[in-house]
């Protein structure tokens, strides 16, 4: 959904229209409220915020199974190390660098 001037409103207008920006924004409106002359904060509608909200979750999901796959086809690959030796490696290597 594009944002159009009328869609762009100050604070002062907002807070004497809360009740009509309301009405607006539950039959599909997105509002932008500025402060100052810059961009403050949106109003949108709740059900639109719960969507939003599932969407980033999904591709948060979907970050995780990509970085699961890569994982598992690294191991596939051979491409591991041993985690206590690898964890060896780093505390010398901080111990060396503590020491400098």
């Amino acid at each position: 959904m594009a944002i159009s001037t009328s869609d762009v409103i100050s604070l002062s207008q907002a807070r004497s229209n809360l009740s009509e920006l309301a009405d607006e924004v539950k039959a599909g409106a997105e509002k932008i409220i500025t402060k100052n002359g810059e961009s403050y904060v949106a109003i949108i509608d709740a059900q639109r915020l719960d969507y939003y909200h599932r969407l980033e979750r999904e591709r948060i999901h979907l970050l995780l199974i990509d970085e699961a796959s890569q994982g598992l086809a690294d191991v596939a690959a051979g491409k591991v190390k041993d985690a206590r030796s690898t964890l060896n490696a780093i505390k010398r290597r901080r111990a060396a660098k503590a020491g400098r």
